[in-house]
């Protein structure tokens, strides 16, 4: 029995208010795509000492894990499509700053824009709940694919406005990929301004007929547990991967143009083009067999990129890692959704997503520097310890529900 809030929607309204969502969700990650391009290298550009290169990006993550539990509660009060609004606008104010950065040659300066960026990053975190809370639940786990799904746009477009952005305003490397950051982040304002929620049940109601837990009980259970512990997890071992990835490349002889943004864009579209078909397939095998997908997946990359550094081999493994990722975070987040009740979920969504960026906050500081000083391979090896831990999570988690469920 589903414990989310209800909010009985005619399916109509519920659909086009995804449809809304995926929509700014994609503008949002065209956003995270260009960093994702463009950070560590500007970073490396811009610092004196070339292991802080990933710095700015650590930067940015170590916000959005201390703006989550802000953003969760601020929503709570003000409303999800207030909430959103207010994440774009500051989205413009990081991507002004880093612009400046960029152009007037400042690290620091670049470093602070990516901390601001971080503190919009942490609002959309919140697009797949907000979808999730618009659906019933046959639609639920689907809704949140759709949402997901929304950064295949992302991963076409996001790469190639790298490209472009960073001849605009020669000599200022990269200066036009932040500003399209700026405009990108005035159109999800603009893709906002319709959107219409559900109504959710009354929370004082609601709080009052199924009082809250502490959160240590409803993260204690086996299902909220191994969800959060993939997750998080899950997404440290590829924002590690990936942010050391464009440097690697670089190391190797390649550049945006023969092969970065190319190697990339495959990845990013791996995180997301399988989002259309991961709510059936979690429908079909149930949350824990699509993240145990998602740790082979994982494997498979390291195994591919410790296979050599020709073009294909960054390629597949980048490929096979954001699908891991899809798999990992789109399962984990259903699963998640069914650990709490509505008078929880503010306070469990925020810890969530605070935990999961705690560790890409941590992996994306130490990317950088374990590529500059032990080279691509330790990368990968690196990776290989919390790829097992997921896996004992999820094998711990799933033999422990079986014996509560019996």
């Amino acid at each position: 029995m589903s414990v989310l809030p209800q909010a009985t929607p005619a399916p109509a309204d519920a659909h086009r208010a995804v449809f809304v969502l995926a929509l700014a969700q994609a503008t949002a990650m065209i956003c995270n795509s260009i960093m994702i391009v463009t950070s560590g290298l500007t970073g490396q550009m811009l610092a004196e000492n070339k292991g802080w290169a990933t710095l700015p990006l650590a930067f940015q993550f170590i916000a959005t894990m201390l703006t989550t539990f802000p953003a969760s509660f601020l929503m709570k009060r003000v409303g999800r499509k207030q909430g959103f609004m207010v994440g774009a606008f500051i989205g413009i104010a990081g991507g002004l700053i880093m612009a400046a950065g960029t152009y007037v040659a400042s690290f620091w300066l670049f470093a602070i824009g990516n901390t601001i960026f971080g503190i919009s990053a942490a609002f959309t975190l919140f697009y797949r709940f907000a979808a999730a809370e618009a659906a019933d639940d046959a639609f639920r786990p689907k809704a949140i694919s759709l949402v997901m799904a929304g950064g295949v746009i992302s991963a076409i477009l996001g790469p190639e406005l790298a490209k472009r952005g960073q001849e605009i305003f020669l000599p200022h490397l990269f200066t036009g990929g932040f500003v399209f950051i700026v405009g990108l982040s005035i159109l999800v304002v603009l893709l906002l301004l319709p959107l219409r929620l559900p109504i959710i049940a009354n929370e004082a109601a609601v709080h009052a007929r199924e009082p809250a837990r502490p959160l240590r009980e409803i993260v204690l259970q086996p299902r909220a547990f191994s969800a959060i512990v993939a997750a998080m997890l899950g997404y440290g071992v590829m924002s590690f991967v990936m942010t050391a990835t464009p440097l690697a490349m670089t190391f190797c002889g390649y550049n945006l143009d023969t092969g970065i943004a190319f190697v990339i864009q495959g990845h990013v579209l791996a995180m997301f083009a399988p989002s259309f078909v991961t709510g059936h397939i979690i429908r079909k095998l149930g949350e824990y067999r699509v993240m145990a997908i998602g740790v082979l997946c994982y494997a498979g990359s390291l195994a591919m990129g410790l296979a050599g550094i020709d073009i294909h081999h960054f390629w597949v493994s980048l490929v096979l890692l954001g699908l891991g990722w899809n798999f990992l975070y789109v399962a984990g987040t259903s699963q998640l959704t069914k650990s709490y009740r509505p008078s929880e979920r503010a306070k469990i969504q925020a810890f969530n997503d605070c935990m999961v960026f705690s560790g890409v906050a941590l992996c994306s500081f130490i990317a950088g520097t374990v590529e500059q000083a032990y080279g691509w391979d330790w990368v990968l090896y690196g990776a290989m310890v919390p790829v097992v831990l997921i896996a004992l999570a999820l094998a711990v988690g799933w033999r422990r529900e079986r014996v509560v469920v019996g």
